[in-house]
């Protein structure tokens, strides 16, 4: 069966640019409807899809963080390239780690983590989570139940490595979060089965910007983008970035 892939995409609107990150084995998907709320209000959006991502789950256990960390880098420069000289970034789960890379590494508006892991003690959860978009992309691919439970344990066996550069990319973002002083804006779901929820209150106390908010969403899971609450957390986002002093 022909299962057709997810694609990057770019909402041009506005001068206001958002650079919109997806979660871990997500893709485009994750912030798509947050996209297309911020077109309708004026702003530019973009998202990129991180290597092995959105494609069959063999492809994930090739890709690095490294890799994903060039893809972000890409796509922000692809929102210069294409004129955008003040650039907000939004980013959930393992997007939020990377946006909050990318506010100390480039010069960002401003910073929105949504359910952004600071510590890496959730590998269960994540393998889980990785075993789970295995198997629901084996089915749509018409195989058969005992073809699927052996492909996927052997890729549980093959993502040690992957995992492992996950968690030097957590630490290392961990410890860089006093070097960010854009506007920050911390989103994180109360009912987030994913990761430790410390992180949101890590990232709050130790961003060192003059401008910063957290919020807490009950009734919410991790993928906070395609939860209950969406439209109040897009909202909330829209309020922030209405906040921000841009210059055009």
């Amino acid at each position: 069966m022909k299962i057709k892939l997810p694609e990057p995409f770019t909402f041009e609107a506005g001068p206001r640019a958002v650079l919109l990150l997806h979660g871990f084995t997500g893709h485009s998907a994750d912030v798509r409807m947050l996209g297309r709320f911020l077109e309708k209000k004026g702003y530019t959006s973009h998202a990129p899809i991180y290597r092995g991502h959105g494609k069959e789950p063999e492809e994930l256990v090739k890709a690095s963080a490294d890799d994903w960390w060039e893809d972000v880098r890409n796509a922000f420069h692809h929102l210069k390239e294409l004129g955008y000289q003040e650039i907000a970034v939004a980013g959930l789960s393992l997007g939020g780690v990377l946006g909050l890379r990318l506010a100390y590494a480039e010069q960002v508006k401003g910073i929105i983590p949504m359910c952004a892991p600071m510590f890496f003690d959730n590998e269960e959860e994540l393998t889980k989570g990785y075993k789970f978009k295995a198997r629901e992309f084996k089915q749509l691919e018409g195989k058969d139940k005992d073809t699927i439970e052996q492909e996927v344990q052997e890729l549980v066996g093959n993502s040690r490595a992957m995992f492992s550069d996950l968690a030097n990319l957590i630490k290392e973002v961990n410890g860089h979060i006093d070097t960010i002083y854009v506007p920050t804006f911390v989103v994180q779901a109360r009912q987030d089965e994913m990761i430790n929820t410390d992180s949101a209150t890590y990232i709050y106390d130790n961003v060192e910007a003059e401008q910063k908010d957290i919020k807490w969403y009950e009734d919410s899971g991790h993928v906070i983008t395609m939860g209950k609450e969406k439209e109040q957390l897009f909202d909330d986002i829209y309020q922030f970035l209405e906040s921000l002093d841009w210059n055009e």
